[in-house]
């Protein structure tokens, strides 16, 4: 991979981290456009690009991470997907990252089910605030987003269907689910580089400098764009652009 290829991803990354479109789905399918090998230092660069977008999120909402109460609610909501991405980190690594059938049939499917769950949302909007959010709300989001471990679901969609449905207000949930984004990818990132950085060679961790700065400068006004567009939309477009990008690519890429 070489430093081009690297800021493509990167970008990519960051413009697709916090849409309900699956960041690391887009990524795979962009590397497979590029040619890009899935070797096990992509595989881990594709993982570390998450945290430059992630370093986004600190620098607009640090003042969040200092309240008590919604620090708890993201300490509880993490721990389903420290679990499972624990226990199955080896099986994402090795079977499931860089699989694109794996991407197109979870975004086929994601994108149906946002369609469905769209049409069928009725608003109900109890909760307007993140320290006033039920643990049991918190712990089941978890469980939710522990879905993502699959390339292609996306880990904002299932977070943040879980919290309309259970009654949250559309933009709490969505900056909930940005909030819980933090802990979640600094622990995949950081887990992933201590089991694999001792394999990189200076040039590899170059590229990955450049990805994370990267990821970061396109993340910070991506973050703005999203939120501005929940404000007075559903997520439809979001599922049938997720359906339109999987028959494009077996059309023209697959076949």
């Amino acid at each position: 991979m070489d430093v081009l290829s690297a800021i493509v991803l990167a970008v990519v990354e960051g413009l697709t981290e916090f849409l309900p479109v699956s960041s690391t789905g887009h990524i795979i399918l962009a590397a497979v456009l590029l040619n890009v090998q899935q070797t096990e230092f992509v595989k881990s660069f594709e993982i570390a690009l998450e945290f430059g977008s992630i370093l986004s999120v600190v620098v607009l909402y640090w003042k969040l991470f200092l309240d008590l109460e919604v620090l708890k609610r993201l300490v509880v909501a993490f721990m389903p997907t420290g679990i499972v991405g624990l226990a199955l980190y080896r099986v994402f690594k090795e079977f499931l990252l860089g699989n694109e059938q794996i991407v197109l049939w979870a975004l086929l499917i994601g994108g149906i089910f946002l369609i469905l769950f769209e049409l069928r949302y009725r608003v109900r909007s109890d909760i307007d605030s993140l320290s006033k959010i039920p643990y049991k709300h918190c712990l089941l989001i978890g469980v939710f987003q522990s879905i993502s471990i699959v390339p292609g679901v996306s880990r904002s969609a299932p977070t943040i269907m879980a919290g309309l449905a259970l009654g949250m207000k559309r933009e709490t949930i969505v900056m909930f689910s940005f909030l819980l984004a933090v802990p979640t990818m600094i622990a995949a990132s950081g887990f992933d580089l201590l089991m694999s950085s001792s394999q990189f060679s200076a040039s590899q961790f170059n590229l990955l400098a450049v990805g994370f700065v990267a990821s970061f400068l396109v993340a910070l006004p991506a973050i703005k764009l999203f939120l501005g567009f929940v404000k007075k939309n559903n997520f439809i477009p979001f599922g049938v652009y997720r359906i339109i990008l999987v028959v494009v690519f077996f059309l023209f890429v697959i076949m």
